[in-house]
């Protein structure tokens, strides 16, 4: 479910992988970015997402 939600609000999903200060300053330079850009960048915020979730699932699996 994490990976859906990483397609529409990334610094949201990155939040709740529990990486506070990350999705901050994710959210401080997402907004802009997809207002100005016209969304370009958005992908790259989904990629960011997509991969610390997967190391969070990787973290999880050894321990």
């Amino acid at each position: 479910m994490n990976y859906v939600l990483a397609l529409f609000l990334p610094p949201l999903s990155i939040l709740l992988i529990g990486r506070l200060f990350l999705s901050i300053v994710v959210f401080i330079i997402w907004v802009p970015a997809v207002v100005f850009s016209g969304g370009l960048t958005h992908p790259m915020f989904i990629l960011l997402a997509w991969i610390l979730i997967y190391q969070a699932h990787q973290d999880r699996r050894a321990r």
